[in-house]
């Protein structure tokens, strides 16, 4: 059986900063209804993740709702930027360190003085680290 798909996306105040899926398999079409499905869950943990963040002094927020089989886990960094990770039930650890080392990729692309805060991440460079690390620790 073929992982399931998984589904982050960086979220800042207003609109998604970033977008990205693993574990797809080249060459497969996911059905649209279950891409706008994924999308539909994370959106509505958005009002879970503000209500969990005033219960923890944690950046990292844990698993935040549960649909289906499918799992939202959230880290919310400093500046109030959201990190979501939607998947069926990965160990707590091996997402602590997805979230942790992709904080530490988006600080340093936040300080680029090309980069505007809370702006859509056009960065190939980017998208190619995050799905390093998601393969590291999330196959």
């Amino acid at each position: 059986m073929a992982s399931p798909v998984l589904l982050f996306v960086i979220v800042g105040k207003n609109e998604p900063l970033f977008e990205a899926e693993f574990n797809k398999v080249p060459g497969s079409v996911t059905a649209d209804s279950v891409t706008r499905q994924n999308y539909f869950v994370l959106h509505s943990a958005l009002d879970l993740v503000d209500k969990a963040a005033w219960t923890t002094n944690s950046m990292y927020l844990k698993v935040v709702d549960k649909v289906n089989h499918q799992q939202v886990s959230c880290f919310l960094t400093a500046g109030n930027i959201k990190f979501m990770l939607l998947h069926g039930g990965r160990s707590e650890d091996s997402i602590r360190n997805f979230f942790m080392e992709v904080y530490e990729l988006y600080v340093k692309l936040s300080m680029n003085p090309f980069y505007k805060y809370d702006t859509l991440i056009t960065s190939k460079s980017f998208d190619t680290r995050v799905r390093s690390i998601a393969r590291r620790y999330l196959s």
